[in-house]
């Protein structure tokens, strides 16, 4: 029986689509200014270049797909890596709703690949700020550390005059295992010697990602890290986690104006849009005297400015040295380009009479500072990894957290989210209320007391 003719040309259609389906799909374009370079010779930097075939296909391919977005990723905030930066995607997980975001992270780079690709993947988009996490696979191709800082720093440099008022946050390298070929004490030694390179930056942040991610034995933990190498959902969560704030300062996310009233009773010590009301006090006596002996003992001791007259803040967003600012309802005590830096701004009033101070504080990772309580300082940090109060049930790293002080008669009763911190602080008859400010990164906000007869 002979098919009518439109059937067969239907059929022929379909199996001819068929046929076409069982086809490999062709290979990407590859455009060849994207190839990595055949030989050494002339490259900058020192160290390894991987010329796997899996690398030199990769490198090509994701490079030559991103020199067709250069006007759509132009002001993004980029992210600059390997695979663990690739692996978050190209949304970076969609975990800051609102920032524009290129992914500029390709497995297996090591810090000389990026120097070299560093050009043409990141300053012609001009961004907005530029976050890099590289240098872990320059331990498995067993680059000397030294190497890897240099080329760190050449990366810098580039970006650096590139825009000079460009932030860029710097991520140390993640902690991995011995087995990976990444033993903890090698990516200690990595990571000492960016903090050496960036110290005294003011345009680069640094941020504590080690510590973050590193179990007591300074390895990856397997429930972040399954392969001990790679972050998983928890692990990216983490890292977003500990950059939010960062982000925050610098006025790409949680951007909305705070709307926070105080309860009935309560009076804000802090108006949430500038200084007014705060100020540095004359450095005491005693603090003077410690300053002094502990930069006389340890040559590594923080710098500990010396506050000869009182400074009001009154009017001011951002405090005359940068380290305090308002921003949306948050009084940020900001990360040291020092590293570390020993400062307080208080109140310009003090408080005599028992009172409830509530307040509540955000720390990047191992964040260092304090709540000054009529002079005495009670350590306000990032408690679980910076301690003293390690074995908090309720606190939530890189989230806002509640801390109450009452006090009554000289002593005061703090908790941390409900839970006690201290039952008996002892404290002066009168005094202001104070913010340390030391290492990382910590943020303020909803800053209230009640008075009571």
């Amino acid at each position: 029986m002979s098919l009518p003719p439109y059937l067969r040309v239907q059929i022929a259609a379909v199996l001819l689509g068929l046929s076409a389906l069982a086809q490999p799909a062709p290979a990407p374009r590859i455009d060849p200014r994207f190839e990595i370079p055949a030989t050494d010779n002339g490259l900058p930097g020192t160290g390894p270049i991987r010329r796997y075939d899996w690398f030199k296909t990769l490198w090509a391919q994701r490079r030559t797909a991103w020199s067709s977005r250069l006007e759509q990723d132009k002001g993004a905030v980029v992210f600059l890596g390997d695979s663990i930066t690739q692996g978050w995607g190209d949304d970076i997980g969609g975990a800051f709703k609102g920032m524009k975001v290129a992914n500029r992270g390709i497995s297996g780079d090591t810090t000389r690949g990026v120097l070299i690709r560093v050009e043409e993947d990141v300053v012609a988009l001009k961004p907005s700020a530029v976050v890099i996490l590289i240098g872990t696979n320059d331990l498995e191709e067993e680059a000397p550390p030294e190497s890897t800082v240099a080329n760190l720093r050449m990366i810098l440099a580039i970006l650096k005059s590139s825009n000079p008022k460009m932030p860029i946050v710097l991520c140390k390298v993640f902690p991995s295992s011995a087995t990976k070929k990444r033993p903890p004490d090698a990516i200690k030694k990595i990571n000492d010697l960016y903090t050496a390179a960036v110290k005294g930056d003011a345009q680069i942040t640094l941020l504590e990602t080690w510590i973050l991610f590193a179990n007591e034995q300074g390895d990856a933990k397997g429930d972040e890290f399954p392969d001990l190498l790679h972050p998983n959902q928890l692990g990216y969560a983490k890292w977003a986690g500990a950059l939010r704030p960062i982000l925050a300062t610098l006025g790409f996310v949680d951007t909305e104006p705070d709307k926070f009233l105080p309860e009935p009773g309560f009076e804000s010590l802090f108006n949430g849009t500038d200084l007014t009301g705060w100020g540095y006090r004359p450095t005491s006596r005693a603090d003077a005297e410690a300053a002094e002996n502990w930069q006389k003992k340890d040559p590594t001791a923080p710098p500990w400015p010396i506050v000869q007259t009182p400074v009001s803040f009154d009017g001011l967003t951002v405090s005359p040295d940068g380290r305090y600012l308002a921003k949306n309802g948050r009084l940020i005590v900001t990360t040291p380009a020092e590293g570390r830096k020993i400062q307080q701004i208080s109140t310009t009033q003090e408080f005599p009479k028992d009172f409830v101070l509530k307040l509540e504080f955000r720390a990047t990772p191992y964040a260092d500072s304090g709540v000054f309580i009529r002079g005495p300082q009670l350590q306000c940090r990032d408690y679980l990894l910076a301690g003293p109060y390690k074995q908090l049930k309720q606190y939530k790293p890189q989230d806002w957290n509640e801390l109450v002080v009452a006090v009554k008669g000289g002593v005061a009763r703090c908790t941390c989210n409900g839970e006690l911190l201290e039952e008996a602080f002892q404290v002066p008859p009168t005094g202001p209320i104070g913010l340390e400010g030391d290492r990382g990164q910590m943020e303020y906000r909803h800053i209230r007391i009640q008075e009571t007869p």
